[in-house]
């Protein structure tokens, strides 16, 4: 086996085995292509063909087969329905104080930590929007609660 041959198997063995340790697409190409001029080195003995042939293969199937490869091998990302929150309103299940680190709200069936975006103090039982999320933290601020819904909970 010429030397030429030699190198190029070298190459394509280190070039697929780099790819079975990263799993990333990073180096398959190129492996491909050191297949190509390994083929072609056993047919001629010019070293600039069998490196043009390395090149043109390894940007051939780069082009080629990496639309197609990303597009199944990136795993698909499942949005979450967490944000769906965002400007709903709900009933403070535990009265939100912020210097305390306390608050609990419940939004759509689901009862959330809750804060407020400035640093006032909401009763259990109050009317708040959700602003936005934090991490696992609802921001929200009271709601304007109409004036007979006002009334009709000063009766009770």
């Amino acid at each position: 086996m010429p030397i030429p041959s030699i190198f190029w198997l070298a190459a394509m063995v280190v070039f697929f085995v780099a790819e079975a340790i990263t799993v990333g697409l990073t180096s398959i190409w190129f492996g491909v292509g050191a297949l190509a001029a390994l083929i072609i080195s056993f047919f001629t003995g010019n070293i600039w063909v069998q490196i043009a042939v390395f090149l043109a293969a390894s940007v051939l199937c780069l082009l080629a087969v990496r639309p197609l490869a990303k597009r199944y091998v990136t795993p698909k990302q499942v949005p979450t329905n967490a944000d769906r929150v965002v400007g709903m309103e709900g009933i403070v299940t535990e009265a939100i104080d912020n210097l305390k680190a306390r608050g609990q709200v419940s939004v759509g069936g689901s009862v959330w930590t809750a804060r407020t975006e400035d640093a006032r103090t909401i009763p259990k039982d109050s009317l708040v929007r959700v602003l936005r999320i934090e991490g696992v933290k609802i921001i929200v601020a009271p709601t304007e609660e109409p004036a007979a819904a006002q009334e009709k909970k000063e009766e009770l």
